[in-house]
């Protein structure tokens, strides 16, 4: 059976990020403190995680709330972990319901379709960050999302509803954030990103709550297997398509592994189950779609 094993992203040193990362922080502190008091849009992800602790740094914990918003497309394990995280690092938290399945044009799954979650998240997120006196409302974008070939609906609503992201103004790549989130200790640092449950359905297919949960089940039970690391399971119908990091993907080809992976993602309520020999490609739908390059 494979054992886990986790890519991790290259540092500049041991324990402590670059320089020029370190400025950039400064910034990122110097922003905050302009502001007075911050509410961020936290998922628990790498960059949202980074950005709630340096505000807490900066500004205090009565001067920040971490805001998560839980809806069915939003996966268990990365709630869990959200709340370890600010649970161990002491940042307030505030949680809302959001109701994005119930919308019929984020439903129906179009290319834009992250366009109408984010519009029910910062719909809901808002005025709790106004009752709670917060001057700004923030996400976690990063300068490497808004590079070329990009499709990013969701920071369109972002920007029409007023929400910053001070990580992308400032110009922190993805590289930077694992770096200095190393250096500051937090647990996400080398965590592999955990987009909604939506993604893994190509666009056009209707988003159901059965479709989410048993993408959700399938991949609980890879990682039950000890699959670390980046990890997908594509919904096409009644067929799994499995997405498993490069360096990862050679051991579960051999015979006996790929029928113990197969297994596991049939147990979760899928028909048929193929391995994608190309490996994991973050944003693999878009490019099938053809809103991305390839």
């Amino acid at each position: 059976m494979p054992t886990n094993v986790r890519t991790q992203p290259p540092l500049a040193a041991p324990d402590r990020a670059a320089p020029a990362a370190e400025a950039r922080e400064a910034s990122l502190v110097a922003w905050l403190r302009a502001h007075g008091s911050v509410a961020v849009g936290f998922s628990g992800g790498v960059d949202s995680a980074y950005l709630a602790c340096v505000a807490l740094d900066a500004l205090g914990p009565a001067a920040v709330l971490a805001v998560i918003g839980r809806s069915a497309s939003y996966p268990a394990v990365q709630w869990e972990r959200a709340r370890a995280v600010a649970d161990q690092f002491g940042v307030p938290v505030l949680e809302v319901d959001t109701d994005e399945l119930h919308d019929p044009s984020y439903a129906a799954n179009p290319s834009n379709r992250c366009y109408f979650c984010k519009t029910e998240l910062w719909r809901r997120v808002l005025p709790v960050a106004a009752a709670q006196g917060m001057a700004v409302v923030v996400d976690g974008t990063n300068a490497d999302d808004l590079g070329a070939g990009g499709h990013r609906p969701g920071a369109a609503a972002a920007r029409e509803q007023g929400v910053r992201s001070p990580l992308a103004e400032l110009g922190f790549t993805k590289d930077e954030i694992r770096a200095l989130s190393r250096a500051r200790g937090l647990p996400t640092w080398s965590q592999p990103a955990s987009p909604c449950l939506a993604s893994r359905i190509p666009y056009g297919t209707a988003v159901t709550q059965e479709r989410l949960r048993r993408i959700e089940r399938a991949e609980e039970a890879l990682r039950a297997l000890g699959i670390d690391g980046d990890l997908r399971v594509r919904d096409h119908g009644d067929l799994a398509r499995i997405e498993l990091a490069a360096d990862t993907l050679a051991a579960w080809l051999e015979p006996a592994a790929a029928a113990t992976l197969a297994r596991a993602v049939r147990g979760a309520g899928f028909a048929r189950v193929a391995l994608d020999l190309r490996g994991f490609r973050s944003g693999s739908l878009n490019v099938l779609a053809g809103v991305a390059a390839s």
